[in-house]
């Protein structure tokens, strides 16, 4: 009777809005369109090859990765570190398909690289009814290893190339070429666009809070009839399913060709740095964390540079970039753990309440 009781009260908090979604919906809409417009009649005008190339794209891309990730981890409660893993299926699957099926078009091979890249996600997570935290860490760990392998070693899914290189076929939709610098970033960019909304219609959602309840506790959601074990495989293959279509576009539309060495370990600790950074639980964390992750070692090659000059080579900047990210990395899980999203949330808070309340 209690338990009945308790499921019906949460059923009507939960098929209602967050109160503060209820009074923030136009300015969420303005801030939407105002995003819009910035991506796809701003940047495409003001842009050039290197800023598509070097910065916009991969930023847009690691942002994806970082909001499966984040779904999994900062809404679910559920820790790994095969991201990488899931976008090299990802990425082979839509490869795959784009070259072994003639006609079949460019987004559904993306789709179809995100759905392999799911359900290998579902059986991933399997464990994760049993074992959480670090043993969960380890588990997709091992998933990680074993996708290394693979793509090493079955030449199928490189059509007979040894080396697991390939090369991907011309990226053309409906007829359009998108082979271009600015037709790879709309392409990034409505992918991009399109999965954001969705992300964000999620976690709004009834799965959404099912994942937080679970996350917060998953003894106490268990108990009020929340199916544990099926609300973290959906995050499971959600997740997956997000970065395997991350890992499509990171191979078509910003590497072009890639190899096994480009989903290895590194990638996947760099989208965990991501939501990090940026803040777990938080969208726009991963969006502000990609940003942080790939302007940083930019600025910092870039004011090397023009301060020593040539003395310092790439290999010393690179280690003093690892350097760098450790201590921010550190010094975000100390001082803010929820990431550079709550950090401007705060500054425009304070910015709103000034000059009556000081700093």
């Amino acid at each position: 009777m209690v338990r009945s009781e308790i499921s019906l009260s949460l059923s009507r908090v939960w098929g209602r809005p967050y109160p503060r979604d209820e009074g923030t919906v136009v300015g969420r809409i303005t801030a939407g369109v105002l995003a819009a417009l910035a991506a796809f009649v701003v940047v495409p005008r003001v842009g050039d090859d290197y800023w598509f190339t070097a910065v916009l794209i991969p930023v847009l891309i690691l942002a994806l990765a970082g909001l499966g990730l984040n779904l999994l981890t900062g809404y679910a409660g559920q820790l790994s570190v095969g991201s990488a893993a899931f976008m090299g299926v990802g990425a082979y699957v839509a490869y795959n398909v784009q070259t072994r099926i003639p006609g079949v078009p460019l987004l559904l091979s993306f789709v179809a690289g995100g759905a392999a890249a799911g359900a290998i996600g579902v059986v991933a997570g399997l464990p994760s009814y049993r074992i959480k935290g670090f043993y969960l860490v380890v588990c997709t760990l091992a998933v990680q290893f074993f996708a290394d392998w693979t793509f090493s070693n079955l030449r199928w899914l490189s059509r007979g190339n040894a080396s697991g290189i390939v090369s991907v076929p011309p990226l053309v939709i409906a007829g359009h070429d998108f082979g271009t610098v600015e037709g790879r970033y709309l392409l990034t960019a409505s992918v991009v666009a399109v999965l954001t909304v969705v992300a964000r219609n999620l976690v709004h959602s009834e799965l959404g809070r099912r994942w937080m309840a679970v996350r917060d506790m998953d003894t106490a959601a268990a108990i009020i009839g929340i199916p544990v074990l099926q609300t973290k495989l959906l995050a499971f293959g959600i997740s997956s399913f997000y970065c395997g279509v991350a890992g499509a576009l990171w191979g078509f539309a910003y590497l072009g060709t890639f190899d096994p060495r480009t989903w290895n370990l590194d990638r996947s600790f760099q989208i965990f740095f991501v939501i990090i950074l940026g803040g777990m639980g938080n969208l726009l964390g991963s969006f502000l964390g990609a940003a942080f992750m790939l302007l940083l070692p930019l600025a910092m090659s870039h004011a090397a540079a023009a301060v020593l000059g040539g003395t310092v080579d790439q290999g010393s900047i690179e280690n003093y970039e690892k350097i760098a990210f450790g201590l921010l990395i550190v010094g975000f899980l100390v001082k803010e753990p929820r990431g550079l999203a709550q950090i401007g949330k705060t500054l425009l808070g304070r910015a709103r309440a000034w000059p009556l309340r000081q700093w």
